[in-house]
């Protein structure tokens, strides 16, 4: 038999033998046309999204060993070929869902050191903040807590990149609503002592901040038994005397 009749032969014993959909077989027979080695992925536990991204590792020379695993799914082996791509070390965070790969990932192709947030204790959204904070040689020890949701890491970055003393708001005590009314306070240079106690939620904040701002007296309403919206009524009347 000639190369061409041998793949034909080759097929056609492993279509009898697994029960593959159209799309899976397309995938088988690119990677016969293109000379890979289909062992890797004609399985039927690998659905055709999976068999593209051994395709992609096979095609690049890639150690696909390293992913051709039916545990992963698509975008974690999306997220392992991209590594390999850039030449990182994909074992550091092969362990972990998609998206916390891809901040794992971001971060070695940054140089920055990923263990301090490759942990399966923190979201992705929590280790991309962790990761912001790194990139800007952020001292992220202050908010690399999974206490910590990412909202409220975001809201102490953000105080950190702008020089602020966000040890007045980085408490999981504050919400993230209240941590940004403080955090604006600061920026202003407001007096933000007036405010920032747990007793104020944000609305209460936000209303105390903004008298503050407009140079009002604000002990007239500086309670936290009033609602916000009486504290907004009495704002608005002093700020028109």
């Amino acid at each position: 038999m000639n190369p061409e009749q041998e793949l034909i032969v080759f097929y056609n014993k492993l279509i009898n033998k697994y029960n593959f959909d159209e799309k899976q077989k397309q995938k088988i027979i690119f990677g016969l046309q293109n000379r890979l080695d289909v062992n890797w992925y004609a399985r039927p536990e690998f659905d055709h999204f999976q068999m593209d991204e051994i395709i992609i590792g096979l095609k690049n020379n890639f150690n696909v060993s390293l992913y051709a695993k039916p545990e992963f799914d698509w975008q974690q082996m999306h997220e392992i070929v991209l590594g390999l791509e850039r030449g990182v070390d994909v074992s550091i965070y092969k362990e972990f869902h998609s998206y916390q790969m891809s901040e794992i990932r971001r971060g070695l192709i940054n140089n920055i050191d990923v263990s301090l947030y490759a942990k399966h204790e923190y979201s992705w959204q929590q280790m991309e903040q962790i990761r912001k904070g790194l990139k800007c040689k952020l001292n992220v020890s202050i908010y690399a807590n999974p206490e910590f949701n990412h909202l409220q890491m975001r809201e102490i970055r953000k105080g950190l990149e702008n020089d602020l003393d966000v040890s007045i708001y980085a408490t999981p005590q504050f919400d993230a609503g209240q941590m940004a009314i403080i955090r604006l306070g600061l920026e202003h240079g407001l007096d933000v002592s007036l405010y920032s106690s747990h007793e104020f939620d944000c609305f209460q904040m936000q209303q105390i901040r903004l008298g503050l701002e407009n140079n009002i007296n604000v002990e007239s309403y500086l309670n936290p038994n009033i609602d916000w919206k009486e504290m907004q009524r009495i704002r608005l009347e002093l700020e028109k005397k």
